[in-house]
């Protein structure tokens, strides 16, 4: 067998997320039987990802990995990216498909996930040709506000007061990035970095600072909600639609893989928090 890494983007509106599941239009689902197409039934093995994504939520920069048979690697390899173009429905996108060492786990080896959040809060909404990935807020945001609330959320913290809770799950998550900016087109873009996430973590937080962006929370609230240990249900989770996966990051030096999905299995398996 063969460990191969796929760069995939789409669009999530259709999607029910990216896990598999029965009778639900997935983007795991889709891929899967592309590739079985391609390579054979029942010969792909071992799909992961780097980042499940929820109903709705689009990514320009999802990684997963496969195990394919040795042999059928050898006689597709050049052509995998232009089969899977073909066979693929248009709102998903294998960007590149390349052998990796056995080590590599698209989840495990990740040192972190990069997502962006897209709002538009001028009078007239979003614009129509960006509606399926920009949330339309009801009135006007200030970036210095929302930058001021946002850096008490930096650092290493337990995130339970903006996570959906899993059993036996660790909801600890050190956030390095969460920056907030106008761009040209004058669509305020929260951009937030972290190790991981927990389910729901980035769109609890984007509700809880655009509170704070237009004015009916205080600068200090998001920050104060870390001392919480259950899910704070006053924060409102932000619509899946303006929330993209942009980039996952690995180790420069393949040989670094094992050593980072150890690091990360034993932090994920540390227990709850």
């Amino acid at each position: 067998m063969v460990r191969v890494r796929l760069d995939i983007s789409y669009d999530g509106t259709d999607f029910a997320g990216w896990a598999s599941q029965p009778g639900q239009r997935t983007v795991a689902g889709v891929l899967s039987d592309a590739l079985a197409r391609i390579i054979g039934p029942d010969a792909v093995t071992g799909l992961t990802v780097a980042g499940r994504t929820d109903a709705g939520v689009h990514a320009t920069g999802q990684v997963c990995h496969v195990d394919l048979p040795a042999q059928r690697w050898a006689q597709l390899e050049g052509t995998m990216v232009r089969r899977l173009a073909g066979l693929l429905p248009p709102d998903v996108r294998v960007g590149s498909f390349a052998a990796v060492p056995a080590d590599f786990d698209a989840r495990f080896s990740a040192l972190w996930r990069q997502y962006r959040y897209r709002v538009c809060d001028a009078a007239e909404g979003a614009p129509p040709l960006r509606h399926r990935d920009t949330l339309s807020w009801r009135g006007p945001l200030d970036p210095g506000l929302l930058n001021e609330a946002s850096a008490a959320l930096l650092g290493e913290h337990d995130f339970a007061a903006y996570c959906r809770r899993k059993e036996n799950a660790t909801t600890i998550r050190a956030v390095s990035e969460l920056r907030w900016q106008r761009d040209d087109e004058g669509i305020v873009v929260a951009t937030v970095t972290a190790d991981a996430f927990c389910q729901a973590m980035v769109r609890s937080l984007v509700g809880a600072l655009l509170a704070v962006g237009d004015g009916r929370r205080p600068v200090a609230w998001p920050g104060s909600l870390l001392v919480r240990r259950d899910r704070a249900n006053e924060v409102v989770v932000a619509p899946p639609h303006g929330l993209t996966l942009v980039a996952v990051g690995y180790p420069d030096d393949p040989a670094e893989y094992a050593r980072r999905s150890l690091v990360t299995r034993n932090r994920r398996e540390s227990g709850s928090a």
